[in-house]
């Protein structure tokens, strides 16, 4: 059975994101980290709801006949053959268009490009997050860090469908026409977001894009090559990196199209770890076919554990290279800084 993380995982972890040699992978389970209990149903309000919420307040509010109304897929599906995706993007606008805490996933995550500045060398390496979620609640954490990023969005429908869009950290936006010539997204001077699966548009609601029916999934499922969907610089960070992915099991199928899509039938070469609280025996098996170790934990007691283990490594990485400076800097000298000088 799957065990809690130990202090080695912690550890190593830490290191490699500092390195920027990890991608953060988020689905809807990080919205409800701490979270108090809620009514039910789901209502827009004070927090985000889970996908099973999602769905159940579509089915409520689009009438959806069926008694399966915790599938996602199933009803966005149903509302968009029936009603069109005009009804569904409004609905989930009504969900999405909310000031909602951002959770302490993500305010750990808001924090790393300080962590990373005060330890890199000439060139660091920020983090590349990739999320499925459709809400701004990560974006609002880094503003409140005052943390400028990068936002690389996916368009589900639309003229430019199945392109990404760049929105830089002044506003301007660039749609990525062709991925694989597009190079301004280098993590070397910020994060990246990037929101495989849309996002609402706040106040503007022709602006949302939603990766949501079986009809988007399959649209989805069309490219065989990710470097024909992803910007050529973060299709390669993403192959060259760890995931450490959050708020998901094995039984989203979008996760497994996701994972098809980065992978294929190939092993990565990188290992990867899942936080997934109480996994069963084919979770743990599904995840180990990837090359993913899972970890049994609640993100809760994950992210402060870890936020622990980042602030000590930042902490002993910037003590060492004090050290080293003061140690070159005596050498220049002709001196040595383990040896008080002599009294005078």
């Amino acid at each position: 059975m799957p065990q809690a993380p130990d202090d080695d995982h912690y550890g190593l972890l830490a290191k490699r994101m500092l390195a920027g040699a990890v991608v953060p992978f988020l689905g809807a389970g990080v919205n409800l980290c701490g979270r108090p209990p809620q009514p039910s149903p789901w209502r827009p309000g004070e927090h985000l709801p889970s996908g099973r919420e999602l769905s159940e307040y579509l089915a409520a509010e689009l009438d959806y006949p069926y008694p399966d109304t915790g599938d996602l897929l199933r009803v966005s599906q149903y509302v968009d053959v029936s009603l069109g995706g005009g009804p569904l993007y409004e609905t989930l606008h009504s969900a999405f268009d909310a000031d909602y805490p951002p959770t302490a996933v993500h305010h750990l995550l808001a924090s790393l490009p300080r962590l990373v500045r005060g330890t890199a060398g000439t060139r660091p390496f920020f983090p590349l997050i990739i999320t499925t979620n459709y809400d701004d609640a990560l974006e609002r954490a880094f503003v409140q860090a005052g943390e400028p990023f990068d936002l690389v969005t996916y368009l589900a429908d639309g003229p430019d469908r199945g392109k990404f869009q760049h929105t830089h950290p002044d506003g301007t936006v660039t749609l990525i026409a062709v991925p694989n010539e597009y190079t301004e997204l280098r993590c070397d001077q910020r994060p990246v977001i990037a929101k495989i699966h849309g996002t609402v548009g706040r106040g503007v609601q022709d602006a949302d894009s939603y990766v949501i029916t079986e009809n988007h999934y399959i649209s989805y499922l069309a490219h065989t090559d990710i470097a024909q969907l992803i910007p050529v610089n973060l299709a390669v960070r993403m192959r060259k990196s760890h995931f450490l992915f959050l708020g998901y099991s094995l039984k989203d199928w979008n996760l497994r199209v996701i994972l098809h899509r980065l992978w294929g039938d190939a092993a990565p070469r990188f290992r990867s770890w899942a936080i997934q609280y109480g996994p069963d025996g084919i979770d743990e098996k599904s995840w180990a076919q990837r090359g993913v170790d899972v970890f049994d934990q609640r993100l809760e007691g994950y992210t402060t554990r870890l936020e622990e283990q980042l602030a000590e490594a930042a902490a002993g990485q910037q003590a060492a290279a004090a050290g080293q400076a003061a140690a070159e800097q005596a050498a220049q000298a002709g001196t040595d800084p383990a040896v008080p000088a002599a009294p005078r």
